[in-house]
């Protein structure tokens, strides 16, 4: 499967009279990770679940621009959001695994989109169960509950899940901030086996992690990108002195 990016383009989100995004525009890359950051309450997450509809589901949330994939804008409102949300794929910061076994968090979503054949779904489970690092760890305990596996495992359980149903993109929504330092490690390796097929877009208040996982970053401010660049160029020539003063810790 050849990944694809995706652009937005003037995109703002209101909550009732506020307005949390206001007129982003960021073009994301195929086969990259692209990082946002930013302090406490300055969009980034709303503007990430906007990028498959999820804000959707919150009252009195508008939503307002474009969110180009190829050559389709997804905002408007003959899209099937279930079919957008199988091809946009989402991590939330807490792992969120279903009351299920292992096997069944990952064949649920094929098996929803169609795939009823046993042989199809094993092997559905193996590759994405493979591709999220996690087959050695659980193939002689498929049918065990998802829940007895450790916080870090059942991260990479639901990025498997998300893997499952032939995602172009998957969205990140600090995906590690709840992981001690060794499952962190695991995801962010995680993350760079996974960019080779995919265009990944993460959210983190980590420095660091973007640092080491992204190609490209978005600095995030009051709802407005501030900055953005190549990840080199963001921490260590940015050319905005909010950008700087984020980075160097002044303030956030």
């Amino acid at each position: 499967m050849t990944a694809i990016g995706m652009s937005t383009k003037n995109l703002s989100v209101y909550y009732s009279d506020k307005q949390a995004v206001k007129n982003v525009s960021l073009d994301f890359q195929a086969k990259q990770v692209t990082a946002l950051i930013g302090p406490s309450g300055c969009g980034k997450s709303t503007f990430l679940r906007s990028l498959n509809r999820m804000n959707d589901l919150i009252p009195d949330c508008k939503i307002t621009g474009e969110i180009w994939i190829r050559d389709r804008n997804v905002n408007g409102p003959d899209t099937d959001v279930v079919l957008l949300r199988q091809r946009i794929g989402m991590v939330w910061q807490k792992p969120n695994p279903f009351h299920k076994s292992i096997y069944e968090n990952i064949a649920f979503g094929p098996r929803y989109h169609g795939t009823k054949n046993k042989k199809q779904l094993d092997e559905i489970v193996e590759q994405s169960l493979r591709k999220a690092a996690l087959w050695e760890e659980t193939k002689d305990r498929l049918h065990n509950s998802a829940l007895a596996l450790s916080g870090g495992q059942q991260q990479r359980l639901c990025i498997a899940r998300s893997i499952a149903v032939r995602p172009d993109i998957i969205l990140m929504d600090e995906p590690a901030s709840a992981l001690d330092p060794v499952s962190t490690s695991k995801i962010e390796e995680l993350i760079a086996e996974l960019k080779r097929e995919y265009c990944i877009v993460i959210v983190t208040h980590n420095m660091h992690q973007a640092a080491r996982v992204s190609d490209k970053t978005a600095f995030f401010l009051t709802g407005e990108v501030v900055e953005y660049d190549l990840t080199t160029n963001i921490f260590t020539n940015p050319q905005k002195q909010e950008t700087n003063d984020y980075i160097t810790g002044r303030f956030g």
